[in-house]
């Protein structure tokens, strides 16, 4: 990393270090983050590399945050709905599909994942950034609040939203009967 430009305390050799540190610990986390988030190896690739550009010019404002990693996060997650959002602008004004990217890496169940891929990637923006923080990459609710700057109890509800939203995508016979047998329920009530 060349400091060169840097808006960092002077481009000094230990914010370098610590920047090099922070890139080392969280490169892989913030990967697989883009990756969920967009679908797609190249852009992820891009969005982690736009944002890593970003956290090392403003080093010093990272730093300060109350979590310099859940900053960092954020950023990915703006950078990737952007993405996402430009993709399917430029498909609709082309009207072409883009090949589906397989969503694991050796998921022998190619059709799922490609449906799985597909659900998520409709999911709304925040409701997608709730869900894969939640469940591919495991963070406690709390932090996908801070790392979102949304409350709980939005993080709580978006979740279940997007969960909700990729049962009926993924499997509609069983949402359709889960609301039938919703209403029976309140209708017997």
């Amino acid at each position: 990393m060349s400091s060169t430009g840097s808006s960092t305390s002077g481009g000094t050799g230990s914010a370098r270090a610590e920047f090099e540190d922070f890139f080392r610990r969280h490169h892989r986390e913030l990967a697989r983050l883009a990756y969920t988030m967009t679908g797609n190896r190249a852009e992820s690739d891009d969005v982690v590399g736009e944002a890593l550009a970003s956290a090392w010019e403003h080093w010093d404002r990272v730093q300060g945050a109350d979590s310099p990693l859940a900053y960092v996060r954020k950023i990915v997650v703006n950078l990737s709905v952007e993405r996402v959002r430009t993709a399917v602008r430029d498909r609709q004004r082309h009207r072409l599909m883009a090949p589906l990217t397989r969503w694991f890496y050796n998921s022998p169940d190619v059709g799922g994942a490609v449906d799985l891929q597909a659900a998520v990637l409709s999911l709304p923006p925040g409701r997608r950034a709730c869900v894969v923080m939640r469940h591919v990459l495991d963070l406690p609710e709390e932090e996908v609040a801070r790392t979102l700057g949304i409350s709980l109890g939005t993080v709580k509800s978006q979740t279940s939203k997007g969960l909700a939203q990729l049962r009926s995508q993924l499997d509609p016979a069983r949402a359709a009967a889960a609301a039938a047998d919703g209403r029976t329920a309140r209708k017997e009530a």
